[in-house]
């Protein structure tokens, strides 16, 4: 049997964080990866009792919490005039993930562009190093999430950086859909910086620039750009993703984290949870 396990983002399920939890675990996943910008789980609301309180609510059900999911959303830290704030609530989401116990928070930081003389380039630049140096004090790794750009340009650009503390959380649906990235190489080019993954799956329809679907994302959508007819999130087995190849090339590389299933869409995520972890349990097996 492969050396990897199972988590689920509780978020997925469309309920409140405990409910989420409980369901996972439910279901049978090992861990769960708990979004921790808004509601209850965050750390602006939560003192030191009710993070101990819930750390121990997730231990009791036998539960590993694999990641925080730290997005704050927009346009990441691309936008140099934002990033003081975006900076600073991000280190806080850090100590949270101390306080929980768990040594991953994932983000998307915008899109990395390929030209490294960019303003755009040097603004993520400074923002990582930053937050690397912060995050690998703790012991944490702030994980970049795959997709606004092809693998190649992100493991240059976590080379540029140069910190322990920033890694790569690997979404390899979203490498297909939106950059027609080939996510089993990707495992190879960021095999030095992966510390958890998604489990997710879809397919690219046609071409499309990065930039504007994650500017429509960024800024509530943008005239004329009809994601329905660019890409389309899936469940896991019925999408581009080569599940086989993928999963031989995180045990090539010796990767032993999470796959996280994280379901965005659909009218019944827990179902489409529920077949997942039997998908990737009879790939596993």
């Amino acid at each position: 049997m492969m050396p990897f396990r199972i988590g689920v983002m509780s978020d997925s399920f469309r309920l409140s964080p405990r409910d989420g939890v409980r369901k996972a675990k439910e279901i049978g996943a090992d861990g769960v990866q708990i979004y921790a910008v808004a509601g209850e789980i965050n750390p602006d609301v939560m003192d030191r009792r009710t993070r101990e309180d819930f750390r121990a609510f997730c231990g009791g059900l036998g539960l590993e919490i694999s990641a925080l999911c730290g997005d704050l959303g927009g346009h990441g830290f691309q936008l140099a005039s934002e990033n003081p704030i975006k900076v600073e609530r991000s280190k806080r989401i850090v100590d949270l993930a101390a306080d929980l116990g768990t040594r991953v928070v994932t983000t998307h930081i915008g899109v990395v562009p390929d030209d490294r003389e960019t303003d755009a380039y040097k603004t993520l630049l400074a923002a990582c190093r930053e937050l690397g140096r912060y995050a690998e004090r703790s012991g944490i790794t702030f994980a970049i999430e795959t997709g606004p750009e092809k693998a190649t340009t992100l493991q240059r650009f976590l080379a540029d950086v140069g910190s322990k503390g920033i890694g790569v959380n690997l979404d390899p649906a979203n490498l297909v859909m939106v950059t027609a990235d080939d996510p089993v190489q990707a495992v190879y080019t960021l095999r030095d910086h992966i510390v958890h993954t998604h489990a997710k799956d879809g397919v690219q329809l046609q071409p499309c620039d990065p930039m504007k679907v994650y500017g429509a994302f960024a800024e509530g959508g943008v005239e004329g750009l009809e994601f329905g007819k660019l890409f389309q999130e899936v469940p896991l087995g019925q999408g581009s993703v080569d599940w086989d190849a993928y999963l031989k090339a995180l045990q090539d590389i010796g990767y032993t984290g999470y796959l996280t299933i994280e379901r965005e869409v659909g009218e019944n995520p827990e179902d489409d949870i529920r077949s997942a972890i039997r998908f990737l349990r009879g790939r596993l097996a």
